[in-house]
């Protein structure tokens, strides 16, 4: 992912959920609709969020240091892992306890047509930003679907909006649902358990973020694709005859880390295994652009290591 892309998509997300949070506590001070509160509370949680992915995004771009030689592109996964924490208790927890205490005591519904009006307004605006946050995923998702697109996407940003946005508009549409049944059946019990509904929804999109980011943070190799157009840019077929075996991992979303023993002629000299290395490398580069940190071993192949369990090939 592009960072402008993703910024584009976490901007657009966040003055929408600005604009929401202020319409919805204007709403809730009218009705007192815990529906409202608890959605006031989640708009508020999701601008956080923005603000978290931006910072997380400007600190990765720091330069690379003794300390941390492989520079700060892990910083991105942090900031993501930390919106789902964000998301699961201040939206979540706190939606289903708001809704719990509605069913216990119910509160009349005042001036239906704040919430109503609210809702409606917010529905749009999160419409947009979800939609922008659609359309740059489109030019990364390929022929992926929307689930494998969230689960293998190795930068945090798209995911996390795109999911955030999904659940604001799941959750602007139960309380709706939960508003519109109070006024029909007289019964405040509804809004709160439309509330309880979108803590519920919070907290599954939380689990499913914490998940993503906590196995990006743990380290994950680059996609079977850029895998294969690794291993074949590396063998040129006259000094390099093979991959012996291969590692690659993220460093952060767009920069990726290849160490591979790869396997030479046993007469070759050094200055040509040397030329070799350097040539491997620029296809490598060429082919995967984000490989940024390549390590190359030369060494000579032996079929019968490989035949006693030696790894012949992997990632």
């Amino acid at each position: 992912m592009s960072a402008s892309g993703g910024t584009k998509a976490i901007v657009a997300a966040l003055g929408a959920n600005l604009a929401i949070a202020a319409a919805k506590f204007v709403a809730f001070a009218f009705s007192g609709s815990s529906s409202m509160l608890a959605e006031g509370v989640h708009s508020i949680a999701d601008s956080g969020n923005q603000g978290l992915l931006l910072l997380g995004g400007k600190k990765a771009k720091r330069e690379a240091t003794a300390e941390h030689p492989f520079g700060y592109g892990r910083e991105r996964y942090i900031y993501g892992f930390l919106v789902s924490i964000v998301l699961f208790t201040i939206g979540g927890v706190f939606a289903l306890y708001e809704g719990w205490d509605k069913i216990q005591h119910p509160h009349e519904l005042e001036h239906w047509y704040w919430p109503v009006g609210v809702l409606v307004f917010a529905i749009v605006a999160e419409g947009f930003s979800f939609t922008t946050a659609i359309k740059e995923s489109n030019s990364l998702r390929g022929e992926q679907s929307w689930p494998q697109f969230v689960r293998r996407a190795k930068a945090p940003e798209l995911p996390v909006v795109l999911l955030e946005d999904l659940g604001a508009l799941v959750g602007l549409i139960l309380a709706l649902l939960g508003v519109c049944l109070t006024l029909i059946t007289g019964e405040a019990v509804w809004d709160g358990i439309g509330t309880m509904c979108i803590g519920a929804l919070l907290v599954l999109i939380a689990l499913v973020l914490a998940a993503e980011t906590k196995s990006l943070l743990l380290g994950e190799a680059a996609g079977a694709d850029q895998v294969a157009k690794i291993r074949t840019a590396i063998v040129d077929g006259d000094t390099v005859t093979r991959v012996i075996h291969m590692r690659t991992l993220h460093l952060g979303p767009e920069e990726l880390l290849v160490a591979a023993k790869i396997a030479v002629q046993h007469d070759d000299t050094a200055t040509e295994v040397a030329d070799a290395i350097n040539a491997a490398e620029d296809r490598i580069r060429a082919a995967v652009p984000i490989a940024r940190v390549i390590y190359l071993e030369p060494d000579i192949y032996s079929a019968e290591a490989a035949a006693s369990g030696s790894p012949v090939a992997g990632v």
